[in-house]
């Protein structure tokens, strides 16, 4: 957290309010967290992208002020406890809250990462067209890992993390342990569509709200798909197509939720 939909939901949000803004100032006190900041002050704010879990400023005079919201960050319009840094423009501020300082912001000649080499290393956006399933099967034929794995280490789909990849998982009926390579055509393609099916929806309802509220638009609002998961976070509730009870089980170090009947 935050994944793909969190991270695309932020961008949404913020382009409207700071595309053609002057960023004043930047106010931290971390610069080994916060590279650079001071060659983005008073940069005029010309876009906002994304790349994976990675939001990308495109600012005035070249620049590019890269942010990866970690584990626990996100925008938030108004100040809270857990602000570690703060970008002035006229008339608004906008404060990174990030509770386990985990997020990082680097200011970068645009397009020199340099600094970020997993953004050079991520693979396609999986709900581009630039993601097609000849190149979903191909990445899955070449590896050995367990599909969990596969899907967290951001080569086969930029963005999906452990929400969405056990998410995916349940809808494909894909047990998390599977060495990717040893799936069909057929289940492959389950896959790579459950994956397109299931950050779609999650984009359209704003993300994932978990009970910590950690993630929230800026503005405050809640994301709604929580209200959706079908096995993420539900060990011990009854799996809703079959009644067996979710199992969790860490992989890649993660916590994994699944059917074992469904996903045997």
């Amino acid at each position: 957290m935050p994944e793909l939909p969190e991270v695309e939901t932020t961008r949404r949000r913020l382009l409207p309010l700071l595309q053609g803004k002057p960023l004043l100032r930047v106010r931290h006190q971390d610069p080994g967290r916060y590279r650079h900041t001071e060659r983005a002050e008073g940069a005029r704010l010309l876009d906002i992208g994304r790349r994976g879990k990675f939001l990308l400023f495109a600012l005035s005079g070249g620049l590019e002020m890269v942010v990866h919201l970690g584990m626990t960050g996100g925008f938030r319009l108004e100040a809270t406890p857990h602000t570690r840094l703060t970008l002035e423009f006229p008339s608004l501020l906008l404060h990174f809250h990030d509770p386990r300082r985990f997020g990082r912001l680097w200011v970068v000649e645009r397009g020199d990462y340099r600094e970020i080499p997993l953004l050079g290393r991520l693979g396609p956006e999986p709900l581009s067209e630039g993601f097609q399933l000849e190149g979903f099967l191909q990445g899955l034929r070449r590896s050995a890992k367990p599909l969990k794995a596969l899907l967290l280490d951001q080569t086969l789909a930029a963005g999906v993390g452990n929400i969405y990849a056990d998410e995916a998982l349940f809808r494909a009926r894909l047990h998390p342990l599977r060495p990717a390579q040893e799936l069909s055509p057929g289940e492959g393609e389950r896959l790579y569509r459950a994956l397109r099916e299931v950050l779609a929806e999650a984009l359209a309802l704003g993300g994932s709200t978990l009970s910590d509220r950690t993630y929230q638009q800026p503005d405050g609002r809640p994301g709604s798909f929580q209200e959706r998961h079908a096995v993420y976070g539900r060990e011990g509730l009854p799996c809703p197509a079959c009644g067996t009870p979710i199992r969790r089980q860490v992989v890649a170090g993660r916590s994994t939720h699944f059917c074992p009947r469904c996903q045997g």
